[in-house]
């Protein structure tokens, strides 16, 4: 895309930003409390997991907060008080790390974040991303330089802060160098602008490439328990090998894993990013509920304060127990739900029931690829 075209699109999303605000045995995860030094902050603990290697990792609860479907890409946003009461509840839960990208909005889930923990930043993790962008529809990647300069300033400004705590590649730029990419984030952490380098949806090797430039401390792609790619193609091998952390992002499968979607489940057809994915149309909503079926069966084996588990609760459950490195990031709008998904810190799998339950969904065909086809979306993971 030629530089004058992206311009345009830059000063035209800050605008639309800017009215939008108007508008058991087996569990791997670490059971030592975090201790909160805030004043005034009744937070509870939770678990926690470390994302790299101990002497430079970066330490989160064990379950993170995606933040997007807040301000974005889910439907009509909920309103903003709203979505701040939302946080403030997930940080007093115990919840230390919050997902965002500049491209949610775009800005406007940057700077919810921002209102939100004006007055805690240093009691949070946040983590945000850049290089992604669509100007008018179409994707396009800009990990250059100049434009990671461009983006971690507005970010932090948005973000209502001096510092990033992790801070991710949302796509990896064909047109620049991973090696290029790395070396700036080296700038930026001696400039004090980021703590930490992560990469999303990004390939092993490229993983590889990039550490030896610049530490990573986490990757971040899509992983749940219907879209277990990176089990088979070297990304969570290479992150065990070297010591990179895993967030999970979509663990919940966009809201599928939560149990209440079936084929009359609709969209908002251009503010929902699900209706256009091929997994979530009528067809393979209904072919799924196989899926969906079988963890409402897992669900009733196991007890949550004296109730049976939830479809999300399992879904969130089996995902940590898979490796003591990954961090779920899951999604909602809706403190209820916060509250019920961090439920499944209290359900732990054998050995030999994480087997089984491995050998019984490999057998389950799920419907629907993840992005259509040959889309710039499809196009773009996995490089």
């Amino acid at each position: 895309m030629q530089n004058k075209t992206r311009r345009d699109f830059l000063r035209f999303s800050s605008k639309t930003a800017l009215f939008s605000i108007i508008m058991g045995s087996n569990m791997l995860y670490s059971n030592e409390n975090f201790k909160n030094k805030g004043k005034n902050m009744n937070t509870q603990s939770l678990p926690f997991r470390i994302l790299g290697k101990d002497n430079y990792g970066l330490k989160v609860s064990a379950l993170g907060l995606g933040c997007m479907g807040m301000s974005a890409n889910h439907g009509v946003p909920p309103p903003e008080k709203d979505m701040i009461k939302l946080l403030h509840e997930a940080f007093e839960l115990g919840v230390s790390y919050f997902d965002t990208a500049e491209i949610y909005g775009p800005h406007t889930n940057e700077i919810l974040l921002g209102k939100a923990f004006k007055d805690r930043r240093d009691k949070v993790v946040i983590g945000t991303k850049f290089g992604l962008y669509y100007p008018f529809g179409k994707q396009q990647q800009d990990s250059s330089k100049k434009s990671i300069f461009r983006a971690v300033d507005a970010s932090l400004k948005r973000l209502n802060t001096d510092y990033i705590d992790l801070y991710t590649q949302h796509r990896v730029d064909t047109d620049v160098d991973i090696e290029e990419v790395a070396d700036t984030m080296n700038e930026l952490i001696k400039m004090g602008k980021i703590r930490h380098y992560g990469l999303s949806e990004a390939g092993a090797k490229t993983i590889r490439k990039a550490h030896k430039i610049c530490r990573i401390t986490s990757i971040q792609s899509h992983y749940s328990m219907m879209m277990r790619e990176v089990e088979d193609n070297e990304v969570l091998k290479t992150c065990e090998e070297i010591g990179i952390g895993f967030t999970a992002y979509s663990p919940l499968e966009r809201g599928f894993l939560g149990g209440l979607m079936n084929e009359n489940t609709t969209f908002h057809p251009k503010l929902d990013m699900r209706a256009s994915f091929p997994r979530f149309s009528k067809e393979a909503l209904k072919a799924n509920q196989t899926f969906i079926n079988y963890v409402r069966d897992l669900a009733k084996s196991k007890k949550v304060d004296g109730k049976d588990a939830t479809t999300a609760q399992i879904a969130l459950a089996w995902l940590l127990s898979q490796k003591d490195f990954i961090m779920p990031i899951p999604e909602t709008t809706k403190i209820t739900h916060l509250k019920q998904n961090l439920g499944a810190l209290k359900i732990s799998f054998s050995k030999e029931e994480l087997q089984e339950i491995d050998k019984k969904i490999r057998t389950i065909k799920i419907l629907g690829e993840r992005y259509p086809v040959g889309s710039d979306q499809a196009k773009s993971v996995g490089l």
